[in-house]
């Protein structure tokens, strides 16, 4: 197997004030097959990042597993690229610096690392700009860059936490074709698996195969619908009556679940 994901009645409780505690997911389930884009869609403080922390293995479950090819995980690991909102770009390496960084860790060699950094700089528009620091490039440039170290180190699993939430919306189209751009099957590895977080019903359903809808704390599923778009993304597919139709539909059941402030 490569990259099939199972989260199987995962709880996670924290402390919470005056000795009690805070249920942040009940109870989840969700398959996620190799080679499938699934967004997880909800209100804030529903468990989304809670849950994509415990499979990039920063945070335990409190009860329930969570298994990566069948292998539970226990820990960080790079058969899972992380992208955050925030970049999380090391300041003080260059653009080409941090995309070797995954393959170095590896312990490949330096030509090697740089070949690699390179084809995948080339791949998200940012040949060129290799000797640039991250304070020197735009936002949508850092999370290219963000994207490209994710996937130079050849995880099974692409997680990512509201990677474009910071991003204008124009720029945001475009990056959202360069997510699955870099998903994509290519020199004989298969197409990478993808869990990835949003509060956007348009950006979760341009991008996924399936999206998990999850209700206000705790976190549950409230229904995993299958996303019936081409398969080739591009920008006239938000255009279409089936994607406005799943957008609504979408919205009217977390509509539901969504109790007023």
């Amino acid at each position: 197997m490569l990259g099939q994901l199972e989260i199987i009645e995962v709880c996670k409780i924290f402390p919470g004030a005056n000795r009690g505690v805070v249920r942040a997911l009940d109870h989840v389930s969700i398959t996620v097959q190799a080679g499938e884009f699934v967004s997880l869609l909800g209100p804030s403080g529903c468990g989304k990042s809670t849950l994509l922390s415990m499979i990039a293995g920063f945070e335990k479950a409190t009860s329930g597993a969570i298994r990566l090819d069948g292998r539970a995980i226990d820990g960080p690991g790079p058969d899972r690229g992380l992208v955050f909102q925030d970049y999380a770009l090391f300041p003080w390496k260059t653009l080409l610096g941090n995309v070797m960084y995954g393959p170095q860790k590896q312990g490949l060699p330096h030509k090697e690392c740089q070949r690699i950094a390179e084809r995948y700089i080339e791949l998200v528009g940012l040949s060129g700009f290799e000797g640039h620091y991250p304070h020197q490039l735009s936002g949508g440039m850092r999370q290219r860059c963000a994207l490209a170290r994710s996937v130079a180190n050849s995880p099974k699993v692409l997680l990512m936490d509201e990677p474009l939430a910071a991003i204008d919306a124009l720029t945001r189209n475009s990056l959202q074709e360069e997510i699955l751009k870099v998903c994509e099957a290519r020199d004989g590895h298969p197409r990478k698996s993808a869990v990835y977080v949003t509060h956007s019903i348009e950006e979760a359903v341009f991008l996924s195969d399936r999206i998990v809808l999850m209700s206000p704390r705790p976190g549950r599923v409230i229904d995993i619908l299958p996303v019936d778009l081409p398969t080739q993304r591009v920008d006239e597919v938000r255009q279409l009556a089936g994607f406005h139709d799943l957008s609504r539909k979408i919205w009217e059941t977390l509509k539901i679940y969504t109790k007023p402030i």
